[in-house]
């Protein structure tokens, strides 16, 4: 076991060595320029101000941001113009040259290897504190979601799939509720609820945006708690009914693979109740699909949703990713990237360390024949 983790460990290496670079180059590949963005270049007022001044201020952002430097380790292409101001074609731009470590990629390494992922393009704040302001609400959120959606998707699932042999109207009612569940859109369920519950056209029962009432902070602990769980009834439910329908058609499909089995039928013969079948032969095994799917999680649990967020006006970190992403601030985009990525290989090895704790069969070294 010891061993197994420790290969698992060393390959994270250079598998998050692959994802940076290709996260890097994505950020980077992406249309637009944050120091014009910065500048205001495009505006109204840009257009009549000075042209040179202009390009003055974008030049001075650039080398501040350190985006005049070159990306990668080497170049193949100089920034050679002609007389008319325009680049020269590729053909006559070919020089290869090795940039060593004067250059972007090499810098944000070298910052990420001692933790530190830069300050914000947008306002100069510490990244690595404006994730830590935003983390606590993402993760309340889908924490909560992860726990409903597992903690009734399982019991359905077995239901389903233990009722399945009757062909009964309950279970044709549950599979037919969840499919059509799992195929609505996140954003359109998210307008029906505020259209319909939120103050919209018909009831007014929740609110329909941010976290907390006008008069928050209030008296008691209890009273804050009581404002925040009324707050998130309409976006939490958002979050959980996806995932809550997949979770148990997933849970029905490996109880029914797995109730077909030989040592089930077995164990029916020798009498025993469809209780003790299911839960106690049954259930173990058909939790493996259910423990890989675990494995997306974690990543999940800061990821957050933009969609979501962006409708409900959550400051979570799916909104903080979205504003991120409109202002090119590359900082903020791959440091979510990074420890998203991050958090995916640990709950893959996570979950691959589970495998052996539901099945004993399941093990990581080779055993004597």
């Amino acid at each position: 076991m010891f061993q197994y983790i420790v290969r698992r460990v060393l390959l994270f290496l250079p598998t998050l060595f692959l994802i940076t670079v290709i996260s890097f180059g994505i950020s980077r590949m992406a249309p637009g320029d944050p120091a014009e963005l910065k500048a205001g270049v495009g505006s109204e007022g840009a257009q009549r101000g000075n042209q040179q001044l202009n390009e003055q201020i974008i030049k001075q952002i650039r080398a501040q941001w350190h985006l005049d430097m070159p990306i990668w380790y080497w170049s193949m292409f100089s920034d050679e113009k002609n007389a008319d101001g325009d680049l020269k074609p590729l053909g006559e731009r070919f020089r290869f040259a090795w940039n060593g470590t004067n250059n972007q990629y090499h810098r944000w390494m070298g910052d990420l290897f001692r933790l530190d992922f830069g300050n914000s393009f947008q306002d100069q704040r510490p990244v690595i504190d404006k994730i830590i302001e935003r983390v606590p609400i993402t993760a309340t959120l889908s924490i909560l979601s992860i726990f409903l959606s597992f903690i009734i998707a399982i019991p359905i699932g077995i239901y389903s799939a233990s009722h399945s042999r009757t062909n009964s109207r309950v279970d044709r009612t549950v599979s037919t509720t969840l499919f059509i569940l799992y195929s609505l859109p996140s954003f359109w369920i998210a307008t029906m609820l505020i259209i319909f519950f939120g103050g919209g056209d018909f009831l007014s029962w929740f609110p329909n945006n941010g976290l907390h009432g006008n008069d928050y902070p209030y008296p008691s602990w209890i009273s804050n708690t009581g404002d925040l769980l009324w707050h998130i009834i309409l976006p939490l439910f958002c979050y959980t009914y996806g995932s809550l329908a997949y979770l148990s058609r997933q849970m029905r499909g490996s109880m029914l693979e797995v109730i077909r089995q030989d040592y089930i039928r077995t164990a029916r013969a020798k009498g025993l109740s469809e209780k003790i079948v299911v839960y106690k032969h049954a259930l173990r095994n058909s939790l493996i699909p259910i423990v890989t799917i675990m494995a997306g999680i974690l990543p999940s649990i800061i990821g957050g949703s933009i969609v979501i967020e962006s409708i409900f006006s959550i400051p979570g970190l799916g909104l903080l990713e979205f504003n991120a992403l409109v202002a090119r601030d590359y900082p903020v985009i791959l440091a979510v990237f990074v420890i998203g990525s991050v958090l995916t290989l640990l709950g893959i090895l996570i979950a691959d360390l589970l495998y052996s704790v539901i099945d004993p069969r399941i093990a990581f070294t080779k055993r004597a024949g």
